[in-house]
């Protein structure tokens, strides 16, 4: 049994059209496939990992939040990769993302990403901090009281003092013997005087 030569080129006709339909679809998913713009938004920082992307071109990229420039634009070959730290903030932050493919917009991508708040470690500290304050205040009390310590004490030599009137006469007695030396002094002195006013007088006569 022979078959027609019509049938045999008409299966090779449609043979031909499917590997041409399954060829032109594996080129134009690899492009596709290809360009992988990864990025990840925390609290504190913005994480870009542009790979795969045609290196003949010229690629760029750009990231703002809220509206401001976060990244300038910077164009790129093959591959980007950076880490972008963000401004400090108390409310979400909206970060977009814009790759702009040199070989075609279908390889382009924009997306837009938040920034979580950060949490803040710092109060856990103040509480610290704060109870170690009552400490010295209690000190202050306990410091005030040896001070009252030594007044007392004052008095007590004070006190004393009235009682011991006999130390204070032996005192008194051991400075007489410079009150008597003093005395005789005087004595000497005037005696010396008076003859010499005599000597004088009789001289005269």
């Amino acid at each position: 049994m022979t078959i027609p030569r019509r049938s045999l080129r008409a299966a090779g006709t449609l043979a031909a059209a499917a590997v041409v339909g399954l060829t032109g679809a594996v080129l134009s998913a690899g492009p596709a496939a290809a360009h992988t713009p990864t990025w990840a938004v925390t609290c504190s920082e913005v994480n870009l990992d542009l790979t795969a992307y045609n290196s003949g071109v010229t690629n760029q990229v750009t990231v703002t939040v809220d509206g401001k420039d976060l990244l300038p634009t910077e164009t790129f070959g093959r591959e980007f990769h950076k880490k972008l730290a963000l401004p400090e903030h108390d409310k979400e932050l909206t970060v977009h993302l814009v790759v702009k493919a040199g070989d075609g917009d279908k390889f382009s991508r924009e997306e837009t990403k938040t920034a979580p708040v950060c949490e803040r470690t710092t109060p856990s500290p103040e509480p610290s901090e704060g109870t170690p304050s009552p400490a010295p205040s209690t000190s202050a009390p306990a410091s005030a009281t040896p001070s009252e310590e030594p007044s007392t004490s004052a008095p007590a030599a004070d006190s004393s003092s009235p009682g011991s009137t006999d130390l204070a006469e032996t005192g008194s007695s051991s400075a007489t013997p410079v009150i008597a030396g003093a005395a005789v002094a005087v004595l000497l002195a005037g005696g010396g005087i008076m003859w010499s006013v005599r000597k004088r007088r009789t001289a005269q006569h």
